[in-house]
């Protein structure tokens, strides 16, 4: 049976006038179960790595400080009978261990779900807000400027190239503007997009994001085609996301296709092709 827990992130801020933080943590609060525990880093390279003068022997000594306070919270709520007047939310056990102020620590918006394993839903809340950031992964990544010369090439060797230019697509609630597009009737607008990162996670919000992004696209002005130039992952073990990231993008509701790396040669061919039969309008 799922019981209901909110949960807030903390943050080392580094800069609170210019708004600089680090997740560091994570405090988890399941009511009904009367469970209240937090899962912090003591890690500190990644800090160093952002920001300049992290102390790291008084950063340790900050998230001491934090986790006796949030042992402090756990064994009060634990005492505490349903009468004496629980806590509704996470939101207010963090608020009394660290008072909004202008100190190193603040924790976010609280957010909310059902779990059947408070502890275990920590962990997973740890690992996707903190600890997958906490240090470089060995695997290196692409971005999408990287993809996109995977397609240029044999654009440029089919001499379309100079064809291509920016154009921004207009809706009544949103506009995006693409590097490379041309017309032919309606306008066709080409967009890398890089799915060799660092995790599932990762690969599946940026396929949600581009979704959002092309329905946001849906009410345009005028006519378009959407090509998505993808991508893939080089680790085998997230080739699964991309699959899945893959089928997120075949919900987009507007006139597209998903063109593959190794689709590269005879797409250019076929841009090339659609050119030369409306180059007038070019």
């Amino acid at each position: 049976m799922k019981t209901p827990y909110s949960f807030a992130i903390v943050r080392y801020v580094h800069d609170v006038v210019g708004g600089e933080f680090v997740n560091v943590g994570v405090v988890l609060y399941a009511p009904d179960q009367n469970y209240v525990d937090a899962l912090c880093t003591k890690k500190y390279a990644r800090l160093s790595n952002l920001f300049v003068e992290v102390d790291g022997a008084q950063f340790r000594s900050l998230m001491n400080f934090l986790e006796v306070r949030i042992d402090e919270a756990r064994r009060k709520v634990e005492t505490e009978l349903p009468f004496d007047g629980k806590p509704k939310d996470v939101s207010e056990i963090v608020t009394k261990i660290i008072p909004k102020d202008d100190s190193s620590f603040q924790f976010s918006p609280s957010g909310s779900g059902l779990t059947a394993d408070p502890e275990k839903t920590l962990e997973e809340l740890f690992d996707r807000y903190v600890e997958r950031y906490a240090q470089k992964r060995e695997t290196i990544t692409r971005d999408d400027q990287e993809v996109w010369k995977t397609f240029k090439r044999p654009l440029e060797q089919k001499r379309v190239t100079k064809y291509l230019g920016p154009h921004q697509i207009v809706s009544n609630d949103y506009d995006y503007e693409f590097e490379h597009a041309w017309r032919n009737g309606q306008w066709h607008v080409l967009e890398p997009v890089s799915f060799d990162l660092e995790s599932t996670a990762s690969i599946k919000d940026k396929a949600a994001r581009w979704l959002g992004r092309a329905m946001a696209l849906q009410s345009a002005r005028e006519q378009f085609k959407l090509f998505l130039l993808l991508g893939k992952p080089r680790s085998e073990q997230l080739l699964q996301a991309y699959a899945k990231a893959e089928n997120i993008l075949n919900k987009i509701p507007v006139d597209k296709e998903l063109i593959r790396e190794e689709e590269a040669d005879s797409f250019a061919a076929s841009v090339e092709s659609e050119i030369a039969s409306h180059r007038e309008e070019l």
